[in-house]
């Protein structure tokens, strides 16, 4: 071969290999459009239905039915989006979806339709998030794929905090029906996100990473069979890590809040917007190097830090619960919110690198972070029922241990298994 030949051919392997700046523009603008969209479907939506004549107890089991929804569908999305010849195409069918459960509760606030668009938004959920992790793995470098998934995370951290302010202002001077409207604004404008994103750029990811589901599916190597990814022992413990992680989580700020509201004073939706606020900037401003260290410094170290950080949180809760420290604890969640939104996606792209069924496998990690969410809300209202707060903190705080402990001991280090040859 020629030396100009030879030139071409390596001149079109770093064209391929260099991702378009629409692509990367448009994943940074799909995070940040699609946590703005999904901000609606919480605190805010609870608000609307609220001053449309619904009891606590019935908005409680419209956002659990949305949560059993999201658990259900979980593995049946995951190999829905590792069929899927297009993962831009499935995160637009199921970004299409919430738009239109938004527009439903909007328009039509009464019982049955309102649950119906809970169940909706709850399943596409569970095909939003795979399929956004999966053009993060075809655009990304191999070496680099924690850093994108750090920016990843903070775009989409500063989606919710932008989603807090905006829909705070329009649910406070227009009206609570406007934040589901902004919510299917945002969703229309992640639709054109999605646009911006190349196909050439996804068409071409075998040149950046070697990980199997990472090309288009018509040039994808054959993969694993669901079920032997399913008992894979690392993806298992994982799975129980995380669940652990969330068992201690998920239930803290609600029951913080809760100690707030009884401790009674004025500004108490002030303290606990401020506190929903705080882990997001710190998240947003350390997840990218999250992702570095991770890339540098092995993911096991890097994940057991978001666990103490956790458990800390818990623990200087027990102490002092008012609404400033309650504040200032939080920002330890920005750490752990860091860590978690980098790692999870991170580790099980390590785990399936040489397997595929990489979709799947963020669907099965997807049930434990669900039953872990789940078990930790009512776990912290029974037990401050019953003990009182401080020890419910302290109790939330174990999970949290164990869970640093379990990937201390427990988990391989899963840095350099895409490395290693398959077995």
């Amino acid at each position: 071969m020629s030396p100009h030949v030879r030139m071409g051919a390596t001149m079109t392997v770093r064209y391929n290999r260099a991702v378009t700046s629409s692509s990367l523009s448009g994943l940074n603008w799909l995070n940040l459009l699609v946590a703005l969209m999904q901000t609606g479907f919480g605190a805010f939506l609870s608000v609307y239905l609220t001053t449309h004549g619904w009891s606590a107890a019935e908005i409680g089991f419209a956002l659990s039915l949305a949560a059993i929804t999201a658990m259900v569908a979980q593995v049946p999305a995951g190999m829905m989006v590792d069929a899927a010849h297009d993962k831009r195409h499935a995160a637009a069918i199921a970004i299409a979806i919430v738009i239109l459960a938004a527009l439903v509760i909007g328009i039509a606030p009464s019982h049955f339709p309102v649950l119906v668009a809970e169940m909706m938004q709850g399943a596409a959920g569970c095909v939003l998030t795979p399929s956004i992790a999966a053009i993060t793995l075809a655009l990304a470098q191999k070496e680099a794929l924690g850093e994108r998934l750090g920016h990843n995370v903070r775009f989409a951290a500063l989606g919710s905090v932008s989603a807090a302010a905006a829909m705070g202002v329009v649910g406070t001077f227009y009206s609570h029906r406007a934040t589901l409207f902004l919510a299917a604004a945002a969703g229309m404008a992640a639709l054109g996100a999605i646009a911006t994103i190349q196909g050439r750029d996804l068409a071409t990811a075998h040149l950046r990473t070697d990980h199997r589901a990472a090309p288009p599916k018509v040039l994808r190597p054959a993969q694993d069979r669901g079920w032997d990814i399913a008992r894979d022992p690392c993806l298992l413990i994982f799975g129980l890590c995380v669940f652990l992680f969330q068992l201690g989580n998920a239930g803290m700020l609600p029951l913080a809040a809760n100690a707030v509201t009884r401790a009674g004073g004025g500004r108490v939706e002030l303290y606990v917007a401020a506190a929903i606020v705080m882990p997001q900037l710190v998240a947003a401003l350390l997840s990218p190097r999250v992702g570095r260290l991770a890339q540098q410094h092995g993911r096991r170290l890097v994940l057991v830090c978001g666990f103490l950080a956790m458990a800390a949180r818990a623990m200087l809760l027990a102490t002092d619960g008012g609404p400033f420290p309650m504040i200032a604890y939080q920002s330890l969640d920005g750490i752990s919110a860091a860590a978690m939104g980098v790692l999870l996606p991170l580790i099980v792209a390590d785990i399936t690198h040489h397997r595929g069924r990489f979709n799947l496998a963020m669907g099965i990690v997807g049930v434990f972070v669900g039953l872990g969410a789940a078990a930790s809300t009512t776990l912290a209202g029974a037990l401050a029922d019953r003990f009182g707060d401080t020890i419910a903190f302290l109790a939330l705080a174990v999970p949290g241990l164990l869970a640093a402990l379990l990937a201390w001991t427990g988990l391989p280090e899963t840095r350099h298994r895409a490395a290693a040859r398959p077995a």
